[in-house]
């Protein structure tokens, strides 16, 4: 039965944020800024979707590799592992290092772009700590 635990292993990996009220919701200006149709048409350059993708590409090639070395326990558990890592979070309007995540993908012993130019004092993103939980919990 491998191709059943093969679609398994497919289904399970997605990765992305889905908004919790829906397809209905409408624009926050507040929170995403002005809309631009052109931006949403096409990426601005050829490579912007691989890069968008690349952390997803690359677990699932690193799924791949563990589930032909070592079984379909192996990639199985990992993902377990991140989806338990992921339900563990700081208030909305508090910075993550997601720190626990870094040591299952292996990131944690790397320097990258984000770690340096990355600094969440001079973020655009923070918002007032009231109105971040409130839209959190569903109230607004």
């Amino acid at each position: 039965n491998s191709r059943g635990t093969a679609s398994l292993l497919k289904d399970s990996i997605s990765f992305t944020g889905v908004s919790a009220s829906g397809l209905f919701e409408g624009h926050d200006l507040l929170r995403r800024g002005f809309t631009s149709v052109k931006n949403e048409l096409l990426p601005s350059h050829p490579l912007e979707l691989t890069e968008k993708n690349f952390q997803l590409n690359q677990d699932k090639t690193n799924f791949a590799t563990l589930r032909n070395i070592q079984g379909i326990h192996a990639p199985l558990k990992l993902q377990m592992e991140f989806r338990a890592v992921k339900q563990v979070q700081r208030l909305p309007f508090l910075h993550s290092s997601n720190m626990a995540m870094d040591i299952l993908r292996g990131n944690d012993e790397s320097i990258g772009f984000e770690d340096i130019l990355n600094d969440p004092s001079q973020s655009e993103v923070m918002g007032e700590p009231h109105m971040m939980m409130e839209h959190k919990l569903g109230l607004l």
